[in-house]
């Protein structure tokens, strides 16, 4: 059996996965769900993963689930100790020195976004909503206010040279407003040279689709 390792996003915490532990642990695999420094300024993705790393001891077969900003952290973690598999779910996907403020410019992701908006008849230049954004296909009663995030690890550069030689997959949802779809595909096509497989649902799909998180991660 497996360990997976589930990194939240920014701004979260382990609460974010609790409607995906019970179904991973119902196959009979270990779970750990590490609290990321994520309001501590003076954190950055080298200390983040010293949090996961310090989380995993004594375990083995990794699998390491990186939501969203986690894409930077998950790949340091597999530098440290031995991972079998990264999965992204909706993944910043981060290429040698690019901080994770310079990727939304380097990414390509926001021309991408501009259009999907406009296509969908929502102004691209509106206030930025979280709700309508992140939690729009998100039962009320499982929102809950976020996290403080840090901005040190959008300032610091990505201190890998290269992704590691690691098993990566990757989940992109086709309803995720922040990096749509078409987005994902191209970003992980050029970037790692895989291909994502797709499930219903908005940028968090542990939330907004957990049995189908479930069914893919498995």
């Amino acid at each position: 059996m497996s360990t997976y390792v589930l990194l939240p996003g920014a701004a979260s915490d382990h609460r974010h996965w609790r409607l995906v532990v019970p179904g991973l642990r119902a196959h009979g695999h270990d779970v750990i769900t590490p609290d990321l420094p994520c309001e501590d300024d003076s954190a950055g993705f080298e200390e983040y993963a010293d949090v996961v790393v310090a989380a995993v001891r004594g375990y083995g077969d990794l699998v390491v689930v990186a939501q969203s900003m986690a894409g930077f952290t998950a790949p340091i973690v597999a530098t440290r100790v031995p991972v079998a598999r990264i999965v992204l779910v909706n993944a910043m996907v981060p290429v040698a020195g690019e901080s994770g403020g310079q990727w939304w410019e380097t990414s390509g992701l926001r021309p991408v976004r501009r259009a999907k908006e406009l296509r969908a008849g929502r102004d691209p230049d509106r206030e930025f909503d979280p709700v309508e954004i992140f939690l729009h296909d998100v039962p009320e009663e499982l929102r809950e206010e976020p996290l403080g995030q840090s901005d040190t690890p959008f300032a610091k550069p990505w201190p890998l040279q290269r992704w590691p030689d690691v098993p990566t997959t990757a989940v992109a949802s086709t309803g995720d407003r922040l990096f749509p779809v078409e987005f994902q595909r191209e970003l992980l096509r050029e970037r790692l040279g895989i291909t994502p497989v797709e499930i219903a649902g908005g940028h968090l799909p542990a939330l907004a689709n957990p049995d189908g998180l479930v069914r893919t991660l498995l």
